[in-house]
């Protein structure tokens, strides 16, 4: 048969994930027709943005995890939104957020190992125009995420 996991990844890193409302509709006993209208509206509000995948990262060769602190250069002014933006294109970037004090950006970065997340930081991070310095601070063990214990 046919090894199409890689693609099926990307799809469902890409929210190609879709719930499960028969099952919801057993879970809290209540008609499918109700679960799907409500799904709806939820979607239609905008307070549903994708459906994902929880991955085990290590199983998709995507064990190494990084949170990576940014603080931008104060000289020169150059939006946090432009560039937490340009960043966010990279594949690597699995969130990123503004924050407040000494550090503007907080990226959550994935990679294969060390030396891919060398790679991005040495391609990606030092290439972009107003940032002044970095912090890594590598994961040793994820436990929870997108609110599922691991």
């Amino acid at each position: 048969m046919k090894d199409i996991k890689p693609k099926l990844i990307k799809l469902f890193k890409e929210g190609y994930c879709t719930p499960q409302i028969a099952r919801i509709a057993r879970t809290i006993n209540e008609p499918s027709t109700t679960i799907h209208y409500n799904i709806k509206k939820l979607e239609k509000e905008g307070a549903i943005k994708t459906y994902k995948a929880v991955f085990d990262y290590k199983k998709i060769d995507e064990g190494f995890c990084a949170f990576l602190l940014i603080a931008l250069s104060p000289g020169e002014y150059i939006s946090p939104e432009r560039i937490a933006m340009n960043l966010a294109k990279h594949k690597e970037v699995e969130s990123i957020d503004l924050v407040t004090g000494e550090w503007e950006l907080i990226v959550k970065a994935r990679a294969k190992d060390q030396d891919q997340y060398y790679d991005f930081l040495r391609t990606v991070i030092s290439a972009e125009r107003g940032i002044q310095k970095t912090l890594s601070m590598i994961s040793l063990n994820q436990l929870k995420t997108e609110f599922t214990l691991l």
